[in-house]
């Protein structure tokens, strides 16, 4: 393997507990591998060049656990990050997986679950500063409804924002160095879940008490079932300034939430995604939310994990040879055709410039004869991608 693309800690390439121990279970077949020891977990990350781990409150401890054996758990895994250098750099709260949540958990009917949500998630927030992480996602999967006449979705909001806001004030009472990220889905596990995309996420954030330490998780699979671009919604997070982590997968428009490798599907849109995130200096995690496929054992996990990172590498010298390209930096120069002087008068937002912008002589006609030279620039890009372009 080259060195080129041997991941290395200053990377920032993450993982989720949740994701190497998949055990290979889908809705219609059992396991068909073992379950994988949390604190063995990390160690694997470790070994294979991730800079972080992730994991829900549950994934590293057992749901009923003792505070006995939460205490044992924790001081193992703190020994390997301590013996390998391996960091925790998101947590979260599983609010999806106890029947308890079947009908929402920030958004229930039941103001005693979404209490118990709110107090389960104190506890694995706590548990997640313990651990070092400094990046607290909240995903919810159970907030929708099948039923829209079972759950009025003004008042779900509602419920949101209220736990949202409860939840930011005691982070800051507690004195936690933690921001939160906020990660959409439209449906799946719920017939239509709240929140659906990224920008109702950001629109969502500016209702918030405490939004300027509330940001967003965008997820490739999430988007792309939806039929969206997922570049597009990135890229307005980071014009917002809230991009504060990111999920990478493999997805199929209009399927299931497949959590593929990373780059096994649509490899012009994960190129245009890397060079994305590199080009405007994303400092987060790259965090791979995807599993090994069900046909693979305990190695071929490793091969999946090993591969996502590869991929991101590759892609990452792709972009800088897009970049680099002469006669696509030409051609990019040519198609933004920047004019100094309109430029001025679209940003003065005054009286003489709304007055000269009025009067300027802007001949459509005129303006829509100059070729736009895309499909000589799309085949450039296809020849990087392919291989060809030197």
């Amino acid at each position: 393997m080259s060195d080129a693309y041997t991941p290395k800690p200053e990377h920032k390439f993450t993982f989720g507990l949740w994701t190497t121990a998949n055990p290979g279970r889908d809705p219609f077949g059992e396991p068909t591998r073992p379950a994988l020891d949390p604190v063995e977990n990390i160690r694997k990350m470790a070994e294979i060049g991730a800079y972080g781990f992730n994991f829900h409150d549950n994934d590293l401890i057992p749901f009923g656990s003792s505070a006995k054996e939460r205490d044992r758990i924790v001081k193992d895994a703190k020994k390997v990050m301590k013996d390998t250098g391996i960091v925790c750099s998101m947590a979260t709260t599983n609010l999806f997986g106890h029947p308890v949540f079947k009908d929402g958990a920030f958004t229930s009917n039941d103001t005693r679950v979404r209490a118990y949500a709110i107090q389960k998630t104190m506890h694995a927030i706590d548990l997640g500063v313990e651990m070092g992480a400094k990046i607290y996602v909240f995903w919810g999967g159970r907030e929708g409804a099948e039923v829209d006449l079972a759950k009025d979705p003004v008042e779900s909001m509602k419920r949101m924002r209220e736990a949202m806001n409860f939840l930011t004030h005691y982070v800051k009472d507690q004195g936690y160095d933690l921001k939160f990220a906020l990660e959409a889905k439209p449906n799946e596990p719920r017939g239509d879940i709240y929140l659906a995309t990224t920008g109702n996420m950001l629109a969502f954030i500016e209702t918030l008490d405490h939004k300027e330490m509330v940001g967003v998780n965008p997820e490739y699979a999430h988007e792309t079932m939806a039929g969206l671009n997922f570049s597009h919604h990135v890229a307005q997070a980071i014009e917002c300034g809230k991009l504060f982590h990111v999920d990478l997968n493999g997805q199929k428009m209009g399927r299931f939430d497949q959590d593929l490798r990373f780059g096994s599907e649509d490899l012009k849109g994960n190129l245009l995604l890397v060079r994305l995130l590199e080009n405007r200096s994303y400092t987060g995690p790259r965090h791979f939310d995807a599993h090994a496929y069900r046909t693979e054992d305990s190695d071929g996990v490793w091969d999946f994990a090993r591969g996502c990172m590869r991929t991101y590498l590759i892609l990452k010298e792709k972009a800088r040879q897009i970049d680099d390209d002469v006669e696509i930096r030409a051609l990019l120069k040519e198609i933004r055709n920047d004019d100094e002087q309109y430029q001025s008068l679209i940003e003065a937002h005054d009286a003489d410039g709304f007055e000269k912008l009025k009067r300027a002589k802007l001949n459509p006609d005129e303006l829509a004869k100059r070729p736009l030279r895309y499909e000589r620039l799309d085949q450039l890009l296809q020849e990087i991608i392919l291989g060809v372009r030197g």
